[in-house]
């Protein structure tokens, strides 16, 4: 009947799986001494010891008590080695207590060996050991893949750690291979008109027609072993499928959910318990060979499957290090797939390679140690309109969930965001900033962010001049003040009273490590992380008191829209991952709306649109910076390391994502240790990105590099600040390339402005126009021509 659930099949209880119970590890518990037992190892020779101990034991006599002082590995194994074959399923737990003082990693997993003797991995099936002072259970499952014969169990740990070790048990409970070619299989399908969606019944992995094409996605099997579905329904368009994840020890229920008219669907996970490793569910599809994928990586970057250079890379959803928006996808330019990560808050995705290609895989996280929320997945499928399309698509979500807001609806606000809107973003530590202003203007720059904080007479002679007056500021990082006479620099911008109290802590214990600071010793020092919750508080005082002095119209925040959403296991002041964003948000809030201010902050994210107006390092691709730009900003390099060459500014990978989805949002810059005179060899490539995105340039200067390129900062300005103030309140509705290298492109703004721009060594000649010179550009119309 219509509406009413149909029992697909219903698999087995995990209880009724596990027949095998036979305890491979002989003197588990230390009745008999450390027989049967390897020696404890230790990476440091002499730094740990194991002793037998009778007052602190779980059940029996004894267990055993591991001491470890030095800060590198360790590691206790029974003396089993335990032969296996593909798809069993072993079970290893150990009850451990641990001395809450040490805060060393501590964890269960297993070595595997293959048929030669080799190891496969030293830490499969790896379970973190939580914090508490109280026996605790440790339980791992391992479900052995391909090419593994041997399995070893093991008790890890890494750093300082004083733990009792008994009753420990590895039991080989059944073959999930076996198992599952037992079991009464039909796959469950839902479908609409544009889509047949279906779960097989082994593995939970979830496959994909489009019936508009015909193009089938298959799911990759390296993510799906290691769980049992034990139980699919479905509706005509929902399919419920429950299934038990051995790397968490836990039961999840997905529900996939078809739309009924659109060729979309999402996938929504519950389950109530810890999660004790990140879920990867669903598994990604096979990619086809002339996919490409698609990652808003900071402005946007798309990969070959084919690449063999690209280094696999952990991007999360709650990072301007990240993805700066919620989706990923693959296309061969026309058709495609993309996901919108609905939940991202304690999401990532992981760039893997598979018999070869790459492929994108999502991934879920704890939050606070549990499953917690629901998390969700939505699936969309093009048949044409390649990463053009994903964006759109994205671009429509972002206005369902609250993450849009126009620049003409900023201004509005605030008259002075129309001073960014083709304002070259400056930053200048020389002194007399007036007088560098009025000869820049002179010279033909004539708007002109200054970033760099100055004293107030300057500031005011700034705006007088119509500059966009800012300064930097930053709430992550304190030091502790004991340490202030041992550095070598001490910031301004720490907030001493709020050390130690205002400092994050993570699950175990140790304070959040933020920018490292060297000493006079030369060695470096952590700042701990400021806890997001107290932040606008004192960047209310902050701020205040400068603004009394200081008419600034504009702030720089830095980091927070750069570093991670994080946790904080902190009593004083407890966050999860999503507390921590909206923490973040409300100081970016309070800067442009309660104080005015037109605000920056660093990287970006698309979490503050809303909130803020532009973003320094949106343009740059954070992987392929050049190395330590962060700290060595002023440094000119005249070699291009091959990365930056490739990626950063490599027209075959680029995508402008961002700016089709929020190019009238938000002003895109580079990074301050990325702009435009970075790399003068390729200071003409970069002008090119700025003038195809329609976005501002960045110089960094001092008064002997402005001398010596007077004329090419001119240039430069003057080639892209006149079109980024003509398009800069429009939409980008296109991107094209227009040459199968790549090497031509072309964008589209809604105002009616379309460029082109050759990155090629050859002339462009359009089959209608007029030539375009290698690295040369055409904006059509002209300026002020509309």
């Amino acid at each position: 009947m219509k509406g009413m659930w149909r029992t697909v099949f219903f698999v087995w209880s995990l209880a009724s799986l596990a027949v095998a119970n036979d305890n491979l590890v002989s003197n588990p518990g230390f009745e008999n001494g450390l027989a049967d037992w390897r020696e404890l190892w230790n990476q440091e020779p002499g730094s740990g010891q194991i002793s037998l101990d009778s007052k602190n034991v779980h059940s029996g006599n004894h267990a055993a008590r591991i001491e470890h002082r030095g800060s590198q590995d360790w590691n206790l194994e029974p003396a089993v080695r335990v032969s296996v074959r593909e798809g069993d399923v072993c079970e290893w737990t150990v009850w451990l207590k641990r001395n809450p003082v040490n805060h060393g990693r501590v964890a269960i997993c297993a070595s595997t060996w293959g048929k030669d003797g080799k190891v496969r991995d030293w830490f499969f099936g790896e379970q973190m050991l939580s914090p508490t002072a109280d026996w605790q259970l440790a339980r791992a499952w391992f479900v052995v893949p391909p090419g593994v014969e041997e399995l070893q169990p093991r008790i890890v740990g890494n750093g300082v750690a004083d733990l009792w070790v008994d009753d420990a048990a590895l039991v080989k409970r059944y073959n999930l291979n076996t198992r599952r070619a037992e079991a009464k299989q039909e796959t469950a399908t839902i479908a609409n008109e544009t889509l047949e969606v279906s779960v097989n019944p082994t593995d939970a992995a979830i496959s994909v027609l489009d019936r508009r094409n015909q193009q089938r996605y298959v799911p990759l099997p390296l993510m799906t072993r290691a769980v049992l579905v034990t139980g699919l329904k479905v509706t005509d368009k929902q399919i419920r499928c429950e299934f038990f994840s051995f790397s968490n020890d836990l039961a999840i229920s997905a529900v996939i959910r078809l739309d009924a008219n659109r060729p979309e669907f999402t996938v929504e996970l519950t389950a109530n318990g810890e999660l004790r490793q990140p879920l990867r569910y669903p598994a990604p599809f096979a990619v086809q060979d002339d996919d490409y994928l698609v990652l808003p990586l900071n402005e946007g970057i798309s990969y070959p499957v084919h690449d063999p250079d690209v280094e696999p890379m952990w991007l999360p959803a709650y990072s301007g290090h990240g993805l700066c928006m919620a989706f990923y996808g693959d296309t061969n330019g026309k058709r495609g797939c993309m996901n919108i990560i609905e939940t991202p808050d304690d999401a990532a995705i992981r760039l893997v390679r598979h018999d070869g290609k790459l492929n994108l895989e999502p991934e879920w996280s704890a939050q606070h140690g549990q499953f917690g929320y629901a998390r969700r997945l939505r699936y969309v499928f093009f048949d044409q309109g390649g990463h053009v399309a994903m964006a759109k698509r994205y671009r429509e979500y972002a206005k369902q969930v609250g993450l849009f807001k126009t620049l003409e609806q900023k201004r509005q606000e605030n008259p002075n965001v129309d001073k960014l809107i083709g304002a070259v973003n400056v930053w200048n530590w020389d002194g007399n900033a007036p007088g560098m202003a009025k000869e820049m203007q002179a010279a033909g720059i004539q708007r002109i962010l200054w970033s760099n904080g100055e004293p107030p007479d300057d500031i005011r002679k700034l705006n007088d001049l119509g500059a966009l007056t800012s300064r930097y500021d930053i709430y992550q990082d304190i030091m502790d003040p004991k340490l202030y006479p041992l550095l070598k620099e001490n910031s301004p911008f720490w907030i001493a009273e709020a050390w130690p109290d205002g400092v994050m802590h993570d699950a175990n214990g140790e304070f959040v490590k933020g920018w490292e600071i060297e000493g006079k010793d030369g060695k470096m020092h952590p700042c701990g992380a400021l806890s997001d919750v107290l932040a606008p508080d004192y960047a209310r005082r902050r701020i205040a008191e400068d603004l009394k002095t200081r008419p600034f119209n504009c702030r720089f925040i830095d980091t927070t829209t750069a570093s991670p959403w994080r946790e904080d296991y902190s009593p004083a002041h407890p966050m999860t991952r999503s507390d921590s964003k909206r923490w973040k948000m409300e100081l970016l809030r309070l800067v442009s709306q309660d104080f005015k201010l037109v605000t920056g902050s660093e990287t970006g994210h698309d979490a503050a649109v809303p909130y803020v107006d532009y973003f320094e390092g949106m343009m740059s691709l954070a992987p392929y910076r050049v190395p330590d730009s962060g700290r060595a900003m002023m440094k000119i390099w005249h070699e291009v390391p091959p990365d930056v060459a490739k990626y950063q500014l490599g027209e075959a990978y680029r995508l402008p994502l961002w700016e089709l989805v929020y190019h009238d949002c938000m002003v895109s810059y580079w990074y301050w240790g990325d702009y435009n005179n970075k790399l003068p060899s390729l200071w003409d490539k970069r002008d090119l990105f700025n003038i195809l995105y329609g976005t501002p340039p960045m110089f960094m200067f001092d008064r002997k590099l402005w001398n010596e390129n007077r004329d090419r900062f001119v240039r430069s300005y003057r080639n892209i600040c006149p079109l980024v103030r003509e398009v800069g309140y429009s939409k980008m509705t296109d991107h094209r390339f227009l040459t199968p290298d790549r090497a031509v492109q072309q964008t589209v703004f809604a105002n009616g402005t379309t460029v082109t721009v050759n990155f090629g060594a050859t002339p462009y000649q359009p089959a209608n126009g007029e030539s375009i010179a290698s690295m040369g550009f055409k904006i059509s119309p002209g300026i002020g021509k509309r």
